[in-house]
């Protein structure tokens, strides 16, 4: 082969490789750029080329009955190439729920793979191999990304000791009283109460939004903490064993916040007793520096949170209802208005109204409560704070919807607790004679459990929904099943691809008087299958 004729090929499998590498690159940026997370969902989910792949096996079976067009067929493979790259691949800079971000270190591994599909696409254009050979660069681009990621990561682990260095050291420097919290689920909402009631009597900083993990919090000290700041809420997130104790190390807490053990991320944990003893190792680093452990009841429900408390009594603060806890919930109600709350806390009684939505709520604003009193906040300062409390984006937000409609915006994420306390919510909030929407692609990330807890609140959902739509409904065929096995007999099942759809249905029939409830708004990569 000539020179320019391999230097075409090179040059335009190229451009197939970028699109390519772009396109998985999304879905890697959602999986945190763990790379044998990724792997796995490649091939879990058959995301391999069929398209392009295909196009060469048509060309092999041309080359057999028609030999002396040898040269052609690499042109032809050039041009297959080049239409699945020009015309094909989807853009998710543009088209994509969650579209794909170049931060530095994104383009830093997209730069690298690119290097290494341009090395590999040269050896096999140089080579002039057999047409079939090509199946194996095309097929390779997740495996590029894995290399660029692992090649990466001396570098990466030198900037991040840099940043956690200087996060570090500035904590130290400025000394702001650390409040760490996290929890299976409900650490974010506690989060952004607990914010709102110690901004009335203190200046602080509370890391943003969801972030929890450790270059997330990294940032957030390096960029915003300040040295009028008298606090600093930590939301600490957990993928696996010693994750909080890493990020304790990083902001060693004064005070631990637990706010609940559940099935979130189980697929990652394998069983509860690990999700919990992951949990308490806030607790562990709080002890250390003489804080509380301020914990929602049910969290000693598990063996290693028990152990913990058990060994360490004078530094546990318990809420729920039971007669020994040291913060009682009395009395509680959900109105279209918001929670009401009867509190017992030391020796006194506090009636609490927060303009929040979801019975799972109660526990969070209840700990919350305890938190705010154990840093010193005037107990009544803290009931006047908690009435001007605002809603969480996406989090159980109930807000207008389409047509006059309440809406119930749980988008964000889901479990089965919150799950469970958003179709109650549908009751109050529905008027006479409205309907009572779901719309759901129900959870992720729960492992063995996925079908048995999607069975279970399928059919509590029957009891409070009248129009399912279900989103993706081939991962949650157990969810539908047990919905339609004990629906009312004028209630409804619609099945939709995406989100979208789900969404154009809500536009075109909610009415004034419903109620929809909109729970958990999967990412690209679960809802939607590469089309590749």
């Amino acid at each position: 082969m000539t020179a320019p004729l391999w230097l075409f090929i090179w040059i335009m499998f190229m451009a197939f490789a970028v699109r390519r590498l772009i396109l998985y690159l999304h879905v890697f940026q959602q999986e945190e750029y763990d790379a044998p997370r990724f792997l796995k969902w490649v091939v879990t989910t058959g995301s391999f080329d069929k398209r392009l792949s295909l196009w060469v096996a048509s060309l092999l079976v041309i080359m057999m009955f028609f030999a002396h067009l040898q040269g052609w067929v690499a042109v032809a493979i050039v041009g297959g190439l080049f239409i699945s790259a020009a015309w094909r691949e989807r853009n998710p800079l543009k088209d994509a729920k969650k579209k794909l971000v170049l931060t530095a270190r994104a383009k830093r591994i997209l730069a690298i793979a690119i290097i290494y599909a341009g090395a590999l696409g040269l050896v096999f254009a140089f080579l002039y191999l057999h047409p079939i050979y090509w199946l194996i660069p095309i097929q390779a681009m997740p495996l590029m990304l894995a290399l660029a990621v692992w090649t990466l990561a001396p570098q990466e682990a030198f900037v991040q000791r840099r940043y956690w260095r200087e996060a570090h050291e500035k904590l130290g420097r400025l000394e702001p009283k650390v409040i760490g919290i996290t929890g299976s689920f409900g650490k974010t909402s506690a989060k952004h109460i607990l914010s709102h009631v110690l901004e009335a009597a203190s200046t602080g900083l509370a890391t943003p939004g969801s972030v929890n993990t450790p270059m997330g919090i990294a940032r957030i000290v390096r960029e915003r903490l300040k040295p009028e700041h008298r606090y600093f809420i930590a939301e600490m997130g957990a993928y696996e064993p010693g994750s909080i104790e890493r990020l304790c190390q990083l902001a060693p807490p004064d005070m631990a916040i637990v706010t609940a053990i559940g099935m979130a991320h189980y697929e990652r944990f394998k069983t509860l007793d690990t999700i919990a003893s992951t949990k308490f190792e806030l607790a562990e680093a709080a002890i250390v520096r003489g804080g509380k452990v301020i914990v929602a009841e049910d969290v000693l429900t598990h063996a290693p949170a028990r152990a913990f408390a058990e060994r360490h009594p004078e530094v546990m603060i318990v809420c729920g209802t039971g007669d020994a806890c040291d913060l009682r919930i009395l009395e509680t109600a959900q109105t279209k208005d918001g929670l009401t709350l009867k509190l017992a806390w030391q020796g006194e009684h506090f009636v609490l109204s927060v303009p929040l939505f979801g019975e799972h709520q109660l526990t969070n604003i209840a700990v919350v409560f305890a938190a705010a009193c154990t840093h010193g906040i005037d107990p009544e300062a803290v009931v006047l704070a908690l009435k001007t409390t605002p809603q969480v984006a996406h989090r159980f937000e109930v807000k207008p919807g389409a047509n006059g409609s309440a809406l119930i915006d749980d988008a964000y994420n889901s479990n089965p607790q919150g799950f469970a306390s958003a179709l109650a919510a549908l009751d109050i909030l529905v008027k006479p004679g409205g309907k009572r929407v779901l719309a759901t692609p129900g959870m992720v990330e729960l492992g063995t459990a996925h079908d048995d807890e999607h069975r279970r609140l399928g059919k509590i959902a029957a009891a409070h929904v009248d129009v399912l739509l279900a989103i993706a409904p081939e991962r949650i065929e157990s969810f539908v099943a047990a919905f339609d096995a004990h629906k009312a007999e004028s209630a409804e099942t619609h099945r939709f691809a995406e989100f979208s759809e789900a969404n154009d249905w809500i536009s075109d029939n909610a009415a004034s008087g419903d109620a929809v409830l909109l729970e958990n708004d999967l990412p690209d990569l679960y809802e939607r299958r590469l089309q590749i």
